[in-house]
Protein backbone atom coordinates (compact mmCIF):
# COMPACT_ATOMS: atom_id res chain seq x y z
CA UNK A 1 0.00 0.00 0.00
CA UNK A 2 1.46 3.48 -1.17
CA UNK A 3 1.81 5.69 1.78
CA UNK A 4 -0.12 9.18 1.14
CA UNK A 5 1.84 12.02 3.04
CA UNK A 6 1.25 15.95 3.25
CA UNK A 7 3.46 18.47 4.68
CA UNK A 8 2.64 21.05 7.69
CA UNK A 9 4.41 24.45 7.73
CA UNK A 10 3.94 27.13 10.65
CA UNK A 11 5.94 30.30 10.46
CA UNK A 12 5.25 33.15 13.30
CA UNK A 13 6.10 34.44 16.71
CA UNK A 14 7.14 32.18 19.30
CA UNK A 15 4.60 31.27 22.10
CA UNK A 16 4.22 28.35 24.13
CA UNK A 17 1.85 25.86 22.80
CA UNK A 18 2.16 26.06 19.06
CA UNK A 19 3.35 22.38 18.73
CA UNK A 20 0.69 21.50 21.01
CA UNK A 21 -2.31 22.77 19.28
CA UNK A 22 -1.21 21.73 15.89
CA UNK A 23 -0.45 18.14 16.81
CA UNK A 24 -3.68 17.54 19.15
CA UNK A 25 -5.54 18.70 16.43
CA UNK A 26 -3.78 16.37 13.90
CA UNK A 27 -3.64 13.22 16.42
CA UNK A 28 -7.34 13.39 17.12
CA UNK A 29 -8.05 12.95 13.21
CA UNK A 30 -5.90 10.02 12.75
CA UNK A 31 -2.86 11.81 11.30
CA UNK A 32 0.48 10.61 12.29
CA UNK A 33 3.54 12.41 12.23
CA UNK A 34 6.41 11.24 10.29
CA UNK A 35 8.92 13.88 10.53
CA UNK A 36 9.37 16.86 12.63
CA UNK A 37 11.59 19.84 12.38
CA UNK A 38 11.35 23.09 14.51
CA UNK A 39 13.39 26.13 15.06
CA UNK A 40 13.63 29.26 16.88
CA UNK A 41 15.57 32.10 16.03
CA UNK A 42 15.55 35.00 18.26
CA UNK A 43 11.48 35.62 18.71
CA UNK A 44 10.70 34.08 15.50
CA UNK A 45 9.05 29.98 15.27
CA UNK A 46 9.57 27.80 12.46
CA UNK A 47 8.42 24.32 11.87
CA UNK A 48 7.79 21.69 9.16
CA UNK A 49 6.37 18.34 9.49
CA UNK A 50 5.81 15.33 7.41
CA UNK A 51 2.36 13.22 8.43
CA UNK A 52 0.97 10.45 7.08
CA UNK A 53 -2.78 11.32 5.82
CA UNK A 54 -3.06 7.68 4.06
CA UNK A 55 -6.19 6.30 6.15
CA UNK A 56 -8.01 9.86 6.48
CA UNK A 57 -10.45 11.79 3.90
CA UNK A 58 -10.73 14.72 6.27
CA UNK A 59 -7.83 16.44 4.74
CA UNK A 60 -9.72 19.88 4.15
CA UNK A 61 -11.70 19.87 7.72
CA UNK A 62 -7.98 19.69 9.42
CA UNK A 63 -7.09 22.62 7.31
CA UNK A 64 -9.88 24.39 8.20
CA UNK A 65 -9.37 23.90 11.80
CA UNK A 66 -5.23 24.48 11.23
CA UNK A 67 -6.39 27.81 9.82
CA UNK A 68 -8.25 28.54 13.19
CA UNK A 69 -5.49 27.54 15.40
CA UNK A 70 -3.49 29.94 13.17
CA UNK A 71 -5.71 33.15 12.97
CA UNK A 72 -6.06 32.44 17.24
CA UNK A 73 -2.16 32.37 17.70
CA UNK A 74 -1.48 34.96 15.05
CA UNK A 75 0.76 32.38 12.76
CA UNK A 76 0.87 31.07 9.36
CA UNK A 77 0.07 27.61 9.10
CA UNK A 78 -0.16 25.55 5.60
CA UNK A 79 -1.21 21.96 4.84
CA UNK A 80 0.03 20.54 1.78
CA UNK A 81 0.09 17.13 0.12
CA UNK A 82 3.33 16.12 -0.74
CA UNK A 83 3.02 16.47 -4.13
CA UNK A 84 1.82 19.68 -4.27
CA UNK A 85 3.85 20.64 -1.68
CA UNK A 86 7.15 19.41 -4.17
CA UNK A 87 5.64 20.83 -7.52
CA UNK A 88 5.60 24.12 -5.30
CA UNK A 89 9.22 24.40 -4.24
CA UNK A 90 10.80 22.13 -7.37
CA UNK A 91 13.57 24.00 -9.66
Amino acid sequence: MNRKRAVVSVIGKDQVGIIAKVTTVLAENGFNVLDISQTIVEEFFTMMMVIDVTNSNRLEEVRELLNAIGEEMGVQIHLQLEEVFQEMHRI
